[in-house]
Order: structure tokens, then sequence, then C-alpha cells
């Protein structure tokens, strides 16, 4: 097959083409066309909160139940517009409170006059949250659902195209330019083709100065008529973007000397002074400050209370008034949702600073936690960590969960009951059910500790392990666990963000937790590979419903090999029954259970398979596995000499493992040798 020549790939990009869909981005026409655009579809001129609101309700809501709470997930949140790359996992409950507010500012109920704040602790997702709002409004300004619209002026009614217009440097709402006179009757007419149920369409503010200034003018050459005004007004779709710098701005905190305020709200064009003669004179002058170029959009102010008292002085007026005060000229209008963030410390300092109270009055704090529930923390680590991103190296079964596991526990706070502990208390935050546990409890569990996850390991720092157990030289072709483990552990002496030797000591001791919950989870999955034989499973089935059916009938159970009838076999039944706790005063019970099974089974004509039973395959193969792990010869692999038979019996089980648990050759010799060495330590205990 040969390669693709110049011409061929020159195709696939005409191919790729959306022209239409160009052409309907870049749309413009004049003000009595945009009116018509206005009466269609009331939304294009809707606010920044309102269209940050339809932005989201846009990706779908999926509504659940947990714990006898109604939880809503919205998908905006799973990052669709990057594939994934930035989704948020297991932070519906704080996401939720977070869009809640942004529909509280929707139908303006006072939120729009506050700043978003995101708090939590480092790497907790509050930029990730930010970044995620901020490309799903760019990219919704695209769709013909998000579509918005801007204005300029064309100094010759009579030109065509957009050669000389000069567009309104903050890219305002077109209805700006509607008399004040009149406003009342034209947002009248708009909301009466809304629906009555939704948020309502309201003026967003008055003209910028550069536009004032050029409205005046033109008012005072039309002595005043406002009709022969629009001619010079050239109407245009609006698509927002970050790096254009239009609509989406993000403001950082610098050192002092070098940032001041116009970085927020512009500066004077000094080459233009000499131009027009003054330095009041809005030509002269560029709106080009990060509040200005977030007009109709959204911006985020990134570690928000490290910004200098003056740059948050601006935000007072930025947040309640939506007005802002650029240099030389009156408050400007602004319409733009602000979302800050900030971890604990900063925070607290502005409790304590009395001097910021009008700043805090018009904040809504949004705690950002760590994840508590262990499956989705799973998710971070697996989005970075998989087959598709990492190229020689495998990562063993479990390695990413036990990691999330000791990042998931640091985070939570010891029980107050003392029969719960902290793993089982994760285990149910998970959505594992537990004997004597219901949702009610669990429910009790997370009310009790209403901070859990504003402490503890951030991912980051999983993440990093993660990485470092990866390259590193002697880790060979495979990672597993405990190379992660002890990653995490040796970094523990010199984590900067750990000042307290016993938050130390009892980081270690968690991850000791996790080392046996480990041990636990592999011991299991030995157990099934070797008593993984069906046929072996089905037969011992088969042997028991015999026995426990003459028992139940008072019958006798014939010998297949000595033909003669016996007893029914009790030490074969107790010891099945044992392996899922089934008492001495229960056998009955239990037997009786089976056979009513079994006998409702044949009234419908169907065929008893052990499968269908879970705790009965469990107990089954529990007791396979005790018969088998002796013949087999476990123990002995920790020995350097390994019969052939014995040989060829590993070989099997670790063919299971490798086919059903995901491990390859080294990692599945590997914890072989590890489960064999727990079983030997077991037998000279024993001895």
């Amino acid at each position: 097959m040969g390669f693709a020549g110049p011409e061929a790939l020159l195709e696939i990009i005409r191919k790729k083409q959306d022209l239409q869909g160009y052409r309907e981005r870049h749309w413009t026409g004049g003000f009595a066309d945009y009116v018509e655009i206005v009466l269609q579809n009331p939304k294009v001129a809707r606010n920044g909160y309102q269209r940050l609101y339809d932005m989201i309700l846009s990706h779908g809501v999926a509504e659940y139940t947990r714990h006898h709470e109604k939880y809503a997930h919205y998908h905006i949140f799973d990052d669709p517009v990057d594939g994934g790359r930035d989704a948020v996992f297991g932070l519906d409950p704080p996401l939720m409170r977070l869009v809640n507010n942004v529909k509280s500012a929707a139908f303006g109920y006072g939120t729009e006059k506050r700043i978003l704040l995101l708090h939590g602790p480092v790497g907790s997702s509050k930029s990730t949250i930010a970044r995620i709002l901020k490309k799903g409004t760019e990219v919704y300004s695209t769709t013909k659902e998000g579509a918005l619209y801007t204005y300029g002026w064309r100094p010759d009614f009579t030109g065509t195209g957009q050669d000389g217009v000069q567009w309104c440097p903050m890219h305002e709402e077109p209805l700006h330019l509607v008399p004040l006179e009149a406003q009342e009757t034209i947002y009248a007419e708009i909301n009466r083709r809304t629906d009555p149920r939704g948020y309502r369409i309201v003026p967003t503010g008055n003209l910028c100065p550069f536009c004032r200034k050029i409205y005046q003018d033109l008012m005072t050459q039309y002595d005043g008529n406002w009709e022969r005004l629009t001619r010079h007004i050239v109407v245009r779709r609006l698509i927002l973007s970050e790096k254009d710098r239009v609509g989406i701005g993000t403001f950082q905190p610098k050192d002092e000397k070098n940032q001041d305020s116009t970085e927020l709200t512009g500066d004077l064009n000094y080459r233009k002074i000499a131009e027009y003669g003054t330095d009041s004179d809005p030509r002269a002058f560029n709106f080009d400050g990060e509040l200005n170029i977030a007009n109709r959009g959204i911006i985020e102010f990134i570690e928000i209370l490290k910004l200098d008292v003056a740059f948050l002085y601006d935000l007072l007026g930025a947040s309640q008034e939506h007005k802002i005060k650029p240099k030389k000229f009156p408050q400007t209008d602004i319409d733009e949702v602000i979302v800050g963030h900030t971890n604990e410390p900063e925070y607290k300092k502005l409790q304590n600073n009395e001097l910021m109270e009008a700043f805090r009055d018009r904040t809504v704090k949004i705690d950002i936690p760590y994840n508590t529930v262990w499956k989705e923390e799973v998710k971070i680590y697996g989005r970075d960590f998989n087959d598709r991103q990492i190229t020689g190296k495998h990562i063993a079964p479990h390695t990413i969960e036990m990691s999330a596991m000791w990042a998931v526990l640091t985070r939570l706070e010891e029980p107050k009951k003392a029969q719960i502990t902290l793993v089982q208390k994760m285990k149910l935050y998970a959505g594992k059910t537990l004997p004597g546990f219901t949702e009610d409890n669990v429910k009790e569990l997370r009310e009790e500790a209403p901070r859990e996850g504003m402490e503890g390991i951030s991912p980051r720092y999983i993440q990093d392990k993660i990485s470092n157990a990866l390259v590193r030289d002697d880790t060979g072709s495979c990672v597993n666990p405990f190379m992660v483990l002890n990653e995490l552990e040796a970094g523990l002496s010199h984590h900067s963000l750990i000042t307290r030797e016993e938050i130390r000591k009892r980081y270690r001791e968690l991850l000791t937790m996790v080392k046996q919950e480990y041990e636990d989870v592999v011991k299991n999955e030995v157990q099934k590979a070797i008593s993984a034989d069906e046929e072996a499973i089905a037969r011992l089935c088969g042997n028991y419903v015999d026995n426990i059916k003459a028992y139940t009938f008072h019958e006798k159970v014939r010998n297949k090999f000595t033909g003669q009838e016996d007893d029914p076999d009790e030490r074969l039944m107790r010891s099945i029954e044992e392996k899922i706790d089934i008492s001495e005063s229960r056998k009955d019970d239990f037997r009786r259970e089976v056979m009513n099974y079994i006998a409702a089974l044949a009234l419908e004509g169907k065929q008893f398979d052990y499968k269908t039973n879970e705790r009965l395959q469990k107990a089954l193969e529990l007791k396979l596995f005790e018969d088998q792990k002796d013949s087999i010869k476990l123990t002995s692999l920790v020995s350097s000499v390994v019969d052939k038979d014995t040989q060829e019996k590993i070989d099997i089980v670790k063919g299971r493992l490798i086919k059903n648990y995901a491990y390859c050759d080294v990692c599945a010799t590997d914890i072989l040798n590890y489960v064999a060495s727990i079983f030997a330590r077991g037998d000279s205990k024993q001895r």
C-alpha cells in the first residue's frame, strides 16, 4: 500500500471544511436584521449568566438517588468539549451547588451580583472546573443555540462589507443602542415571546464610552434622528474565544510592582492622544483590560485572594453593580460571570481581615473538596495511566485502585462509632453494602464529618508517584501496587504540605491498611483462578446437592463406586457450608432453602445451575480451592525446585489470571509468588 500524496491530503482538508457553518458564524447585517433575529429567538439577547446556565443544560443532566438523597450529574463536567481530558469525577454535590448558584443568577435572584468563589484544598480541581466552564462557553457560542451578536460603526453608511468598521471594543449587546425611552417597551415585547416559566431577558447596561462618543456625534450630525444613525450600525455574529481575547478572560496575580489595575480595566493609548488632542477622548483609550474583553462571557481569577487589595476593590463594583471604572472615564457597564478560586489558607486570611468585609459580602463560597468516593478517585488516575497513554510498561491490576484507596482514606475522618472501621466507611461511601449498615447509616456518617475531603493527600501527589514508579529503571516491564505504595511512603518524609509528624504517622498506618486490603484481594483472585475448573465445581455441586437432598428427605445416598446405600456425608456438607459462615444451628435452614430453590426451578422446567446462587457458588469455589491448593502445592513456589506436574498446574492458574484478571506474565508470576509466601507463612504458623 503506497503513501498518500499531497493532493489526497489536500482533498481530505477540503472535505473537512464546513463552508456553510463558517458563513453562519460570520454573519453580518443591519440593526433591523438583528431586531428580526431577536424577535424570532429572544435568547440571543441573554446575559452572561443566562447563557452559561443554558450552556450547562445543553450537555444534559442525569438525576439519581444515593443514600436517600437526590443528586444531579451535569455532563458538561465530563468535559465533552475535549473528550474527557479535564473531566471531574465524584464531585456532583459541590457541582450541584455551583450550578444552582448559576441558575439563581440567570433568573435574577441575587447571585448575579456575586463572585462565585471556588474554595478548596490544592489539587481539588477548582481551576479545572473554571476551565471547563470557559471551554464550554466558548464552544457554545459557535452553535446555533448559543449564538450572540455585537455591533460596530461604519463611517459611511453607504459602504458595504466590513472595511473601515469600528467594532465595539467591549463587543456589547446591540440592543444597548435602543434609546432609553423605548427600552421598556422593546424588552416587554421580547419577553412576551419567551417561555413564561423561564428567565426574563433584561437590559445589561448602556453603551461603553467609545460607542457612546460615536453615538452622540452621529445624533448631533443627524439632529437627533435615531433612525438615520442606525444606518451606520453593522451587526455581526460574535464568537467567544479565550485565545482571541473575546468574551473569555483569565487573570492571574503577579508581582505587585509589575501589575496595576489597568490590566483589569484598560489603559490610555498614548500614541492616539496626540491624534485626538486629549487623554479623555475614548478613542485614545484601549478598552482591553481583562474585565473589558471578558464582557458577554466569563472571567476566571486564578488565586483571587492573592491579588493586591487595589484589584479587589475593582471587583466590588464589577460584581455588585456590574460596572468598572476605566481611568478618566465614567463607570462602564459589564455583563460577565466572575469566577475565582482560592485555597483554604488564603480564605482564612480573608476571614480575619476586617477591612475586606465588603469583599466577603460579595462572594458566594462554594467548597470544592477532594474526592471521597473511591471508585470515582480511580477514574482520575485511570484517565492518565492506561494502555493508550503508557507504552513499554504494564500496570498490574489493582495498582491504580490501591493508590486511589490510600488517597481517599487520608481524606476521611475516623468514624465516631466503634463498630465500623475507616476502610469499611470508605467502602460504604463507594456504594458497597455491608451487613448491619443501611443507607441512613451512610447519610449519618456523612453528616457527622462535614469537612471530609477538605484535607488529605492531593491527586497530584498520587500522579507524581505513579509516574516515578513508571520511569524507574529497576521496576522492569511491569509496575505493581507495592512499587507505587513504596513510592507513596517514601515521599511522605519530604512532602511540603505535611507539617506535623503525627499526620505522617497516620498516613503510613493507612498504607499498612491498604496493603492488607490488597493482600485480601489477590488471595481471592488466586483462589478463584485455582478453583476456576467449572467441571470440578459442577461435580462438587452435584455431590453436595445429592447429599442435602438425602439429608432433607431422610434418605440414603447411593455410593457410585461401591453401589451401596450410605448416610449423607455430613463432613462434606459442613465443609462447604462453613466457607460462607453457615452455623451448625442454621445448616438445616440453608439446606432447605437450596432444595426449595431447586424445586421451584424444576416446576418451571428449568435446570439448577450453581452459578445462579451466589452464596453457594462462593462456598463451592472456596471448598475447591482448599482441596486443590495442596495438590497444586502452591507453597512450593517459594522453593527453587518445582516438579513438572506442579509446574503445569501452576501455568494453568497463571493463564487464568492473565485471561480473567488482566495480569501479564510478569505480574501473574509475582502475584502467585506473593500469595504462595502468604500461605507458607500460614503453614509455618500452624506448625
